[in-house]
């Protein structure tokens, strides 16, 4: 007997098999629909009809606010407790002893995630340039993907660092949640200044503040500034920081 039956399948063979698997939970998936788009366009219907936006800082930090805070709620929210309840009930256990590399399972979820936040946040873009009348061109679509994909990474990277460091599915539904609050707290209303000019600055300068720093200065049409520069320096250290956390933490087991 050979030991040809005891061979690897092809690497491109097992990433496209999970690709595909990660793919159809995700799309089916209700929660992840409500986090990633329901959520952010629901924001947009319901602050485009009163003076909420100017509150904002306009029109277009609104816009920037939505995808911010569905990107927040789907990689914070959404990723980390669905790999926790995978990695409760054994299903991350039970792909590492299929013949894909283990570095693949996680991949594929990654790459899922973030294709499925790009596609939110162009549904998003799209409907908030409907409901305020926007014009924006081709550039600023293509910036505002790549500024969502940079998002995407540093909350799923945060998610990646808490599933990391806390194993227990329920902890981390309940600190994820106040992540979420904290978050948008500081990056929202210290950004409009409510907390004081001290908190202003620092609330520029979290994920949530950077991020829609950085929305709507490409959507409003500035010109690039040295702080967008550093503010996607920011965001870079922020996924290169909690990644390694996630990464170095990470246990495939419960207990």
């Amino acid at each position: 007997m050979t030991d040809t039956a005891f061979r690897r399948p092809p690497l491109g063979l097992a990433v496209r098999a999970l690709l595909r698997a990660d793919a159809i939970v995700l799309t089916r998936s209700r929660i992840a629909t409500v986090l990633s788009l329901a959520l952010p366009v629901a924001i947009l219907i319901v602050t485009s009809f009163n003076k909420a936006a100017t509150k904002l800082g306009g029109s277009y930090l609104e816009i920037g606010l939505a995808i911010t805070l569905g990107l927040l709620a789907s990689c914070l929210l959404g990723y980390s407790l669905g790999l926790a309840r995978d990695r409760e009930t054994g299903v991350l256990q039970r792909l590492r002893v299929t013949p894909a590399p283990t570095w693949t399972i996680m991949t594929s979820r990654i790459v899922v995630q973030l294709a499925t936040n790009l596609i939110s946040s162009l549904i998003v873009l799209i409907v908030g340039v409907i409901l305020h009348g926007l014009t924006p061109t081709f550039g600023q679509y293509v910036l505002v993907l790549l500024i969502a994909l940079v998002g995407a990474a540093v909350f799923l990277s945060i998610g990646q660092a808490l599933v990391g460091l806390v194993v227990s599915t329920g902890a981390i539904n309940a600190i994820g949640r106040i992540l979420f609050i904290l978050l948008v707290l500081v990056g929202l209303l210290g950004g409009t200044g409510v907390l004081g000019d001290t908190m202003k600055s620092i609330a520029q300068w979290t994920p949530v503040g950077a991020l829609m720093t950085l929305f709507g200065d490409v959507l409003g049409g500035s010109a690039w500034s040295d702080t967008d520069t550093y503010l996607l320096l920011a965001c870079g250290g922020y996924v290169v920081v909690f990644a390694f956390i996630g990464i170095r933490w990470f246990r495939w087991e419960s207990r």
